[in-house]
């Protein structure tokens, strides 16, 4: 574990999540910085309340990781001066949340490392966010079958998604993508920071096990995406305005618990890009 000299971390499940108290993401030094980053990889994902930021300071901490990631999809503020920012934003008559469980873009040959959630509006109740561990997910298999999923490749794609016939653009400057976007990982990727091993399929945009007949992937996906639901991997998130949340997308999943629909709910997102998995 590690010792934190400029932030405070209160864990708030045993298999994943903290938040994170003591620090003004506006204005944190190098030091700082270096235990958010810590922090990160022991928690997976971690909070923060009251960070009233501008925009350019949003994407500033998320540089402080890497360069940010530019959805192909989905570029609502791009007018504005802002292309990275990806806006969730729901109420009764449109009541869109992504609630199922999934990691970001993983249709892309290099998913992203992470992203940066905004809380802008939260409903008075509900509109929770849930992770959860794709370690705990990958250590909770038996061995054999660890042993048998370590050899599989999957092929991730936007067929259920970006592609799909009735794709509406429910999201502000949503479009829908006219071919499907593919790409193939490993189902047990390495992490490349910690060097532990994490469930990589999603039932988002992960399509099917390469080489595997139709039926023989299915039934194994549909396995997989139960097995990720287990409570015992998990954490939940209550949202407040000017809360944030970050979380390592290389070895988590997350949801939105659909809960309260017709409430308004604005969150704003950065994603930092990321590397192949292996």
């Amino acid at each position: 574990m590690a010792v934190y000299q400029h932030i405070t971390v209160n864990p708030i499940a045993g298999a994943l999540g903290a938040e994170i108290g003591g620090i003004n993401l506006g204005t944190i030094n190098d030091s700082e910085f270096d235990e958010i980053r810590a922090a990160l990889l022991e928690h997976q994902v971690i909070f923060f309340r009251d960070q009233d930021l501008t925009r350019d300071q949003h994407k500033a901490f998320g540089r402080r990781f890497g360069t940010l990631h530019v959805h192909q999809f989905l570029q609502p503020l791009k007018n504005e001066g802002h292309p990275e920012f990806v806006v969730l934003e729901s109420d009764g008559k449109h009541p869109f949340v992504a609630d199922a469980w999934h990691s970001d873009v993983t249709f892309e040959d290099n998913p992203p490392l992470g992203s940066v959630l905004r809380c802008v509006t939260a409903p008075e109740f509900g509109g929770d966010t849930m992770w959860a561990s794709m370690y705990a997910a990958y250590e909770s298999l038996s061995d054999i079958m660890q042993r048998f999923l370590s050899g599989l490749t999957a092929i991730h794609d936007t067929s259920r998604t970006f592609s799909r016939d009735n794709y509406k653009t429910e999201h502000i400057g949503g479009k829908r993508a006219e071919t499907i976007v593919a790409a193939e990982h490993p189902v047990i990727r390495t992490h490349p920071e910690t060097g532990r091993k994490a469930l990589f399929v999603n039932s988002a945009f992960t399509q099917s096990i390469k080489d595997m007949k139709p039926a023989e992937s299915s039934a194994l996906l549909n396995f997989l995406y139960h097995h990720i639901e287990s409570p015992d991997h998990s954490c939940r998130f209550r949202w407040r305005m000017n809360s944030l949340a970050m979380w390592d997308n290389r070895c988590t999943q997350h949801r939105v618990v659909g809960d309260n629909l017709t409430a308004y709910r604005r969150m704003e997102r950065i994603t930092i890009n990321g590397d192949k998995p292996f």
